[in-house]
């Protein structure tokens, strides 16, 4: 064979096995992707998923849908899509945070680092909300109630591990406060609660408090955090250390998880989707800064660090509060 021809004959293969890497990277769905919620309908799970699920569709030409299965903090809904075929068409969503503590709090035995790619959309904040026909006015009035009446007030979160029972567990953590603590099978019931007088407050996340607190039937007291947060038709929530000085907390990451094990076009394919789509997405922005959230997309090794900075404090604060089953230096979560 000439050297001419030879060349040719390499170019060829090189053409070719680009080619294949290509059409091997390139994802296309023939069929409808389903989103498992692990949370009620209406909570902030639900809100965020599916915004970013309506974003997505024409990006990978298939229709998204959106299943709830809510029940025992997210974990029923989580491991059915851990549990389902690797295929790439079932996925589920909620806050990273739940997910990487499932194993420590003894509910499912799953690793985000190891069982789970993880695409972060908006990271949230808690609010401490309380019904609007309650006497507290700020939250110093609500701190001298607990106070008075250890156990007694009606605190409504979503369950634990949920946003909401971190934040109340934070503020016990820092004022030695006790709670009466009434769970519901998602942030948005939890929320409703809270308006009905179920229960006289809430510390749910903010996206969902956002349209009972413009309406005025919950009064939101603080942020969990050290800024104030502007609420869009609403305006300044004051911080918490405020209030609580030392008190300290990170952004609650929250984005759609698609277990490891399905083909690796699937992973390129939403990746890409979510460079090019999600992070730039003008509809997740919108939807951040109307419901007090921050727009804060990653994938990759960025979202998993990013995930572990608040995900690492949280374990350990469940294991301090005795409310975790398993340590979470055993299953590689050091102590901070």
């Amino acid at each position: 064979m000439k050297l001419s021809a030879r060349i040719l004959a390499v170019a060829l293969v090189l053409i070719l096995a680009v080619g294949a890497v290509s059409a091997q990277a390139n994802w296309k769905p023939n069929k409808p992707i389903t989103i498992i919620v692990p949370w009620g309908a209406g909570g902030s799970t639900d809100q965020v998923t599916r915004v970013c699920a309506a974003e997505l569709e024409a990006a990978l030409g298939t229709k998204i849908v959106i299943v709830n299965q809510p029940g025992a903090s997210g974990s029923v809904g989580t491991k059915n899509a851990l549990d389902a075929p690797k295929d790439g068409y079932t996925w589920t969503a909620g806050a990273a945070a739940d997910l990487a503590t499932y194993k420590v709090q003894g509910m499912l035995d799953t690793d985000i680092r190891k069982d789970w790619h993880v695409f972060l959309s908006v990271a949230n904040v808690s609010v401490v909300g309380v019904n609007a026909m309650t006497p507290y006015k700020d939250f110093s009035e609500l701190l001298a109630a607990f106070k008075s009446k250890p156990g007694q007030i009606t605190v409504a979160t979503a369950g634990q591990s949920s946003a909401g029972h971190i934040g109340i567990e934070l503020i016990r953590k820092y004022t030695g406060i006790e709670y009466k603590h009434v769970t519901y099978d998602g942030g948005n019931p939890a929320v409703i609660a809270c308006v009905s007088g179920e229960t006289e407050m809430t510390t749910q996340l903010a996206v969902e408090q956002a349209d009972m607190i413009r309406g005025k039937k919950i009064r939101p007291l603080a942020v969990m955090s050290d800024k104030p947060l502007n609420l869009e038709g609403f305006g300044e929530i004051p911080p918490i250390t405020k209030w609580v000085k030392d008190f300290k907390t990170g952004p609650n990451y929250f984005g759609i998880f698609i277990p490891v094990g399905v083909p690796k076009n699937v992973v390129d394919t939403v990746e890409r989707a979510w460079k090019n789509v999600i992070m730039k997405s003008t509809k997740v922005q919108e939807y951040a800064k109307s419901r007090g959230a921050m727009f804060a997309p990653s994938f990759g090794k960025e979202a998993q660090d990013r995930a572990f900075s608040y995900y690492q404090p949280v374990a350990w604060l469940y294991w301090d509060a005795g409310k975790a089953k398993v340590s979470p230096d055993t299953v590689g979560i050091p102590k901070p």
